[in-house]
């Protein structure tokens, strides 16, 4: 009587381990192109590119019905802005912007360091009346200002 050897399908462990190293080895570079933290940064800058544009644009837009007069906050003082319905004591109030939603439905705030009373934006006219507002937490470097 002869033996027949038993055949077993499957997977080695070496197999199997050299498998999930390839996968491992793979994801990690997959998670280094990607970047995940520049990625949210750059989406987060983003955020405070179009918040400064809106801003500078209700003020502006104030400007116009107002005769050409901006809001009384907006000195040549650089100051934070302050958040709508906020006490708005040290800051600038641009509630008048948000005013029963005409210019602004509200204030926009910094996407990540803004508080309960400020939004981490400044806004400041120069001697010949022009605007600049500015995101001064911006990451990565990047310098977000808008002067009109």
């Amino acid at each position: 009587m002869k033996l027949t050897p038993v055949k077993r399908s499957g997977f080695t462990l070496i197999e199997v381990l050299l498998v999930v190293a390839i996968i491992a080895i793979l994801a990690g570079i997959v998670i280094l192109a990607v970047n995940p933290g520049k990625q949210l940064a750059d989406t987060r800058n983003s955020q405070r590119r179009s918040d400064v544009n809106t801003i500078i644009n209700g003020i502006y837009q104030y400007s116009i019905d107002n005769n050409g007069n901006l809001p009384a906050s907006v000195t040549i003082v650089s100051g934070d802005i302050c958040v709508t319905g906020a006490s708005c004591t040290g800051l600038v109030d641009l509630g008048v912007l948000s005013a029963n939603g005409k210019y602004l439905v509200a204030i926009p705030k910094d996407p990540s360091s803004a508080t309960a009373t400020d939004t981490k934006y400044t806004v400041v006219k120069d001697a010949n009346g022009r605007v600049t507002v500015s995101a001064p937490d911006a990451e990565q470097g990047a310098t977000i200002t808008v002067t009109r």
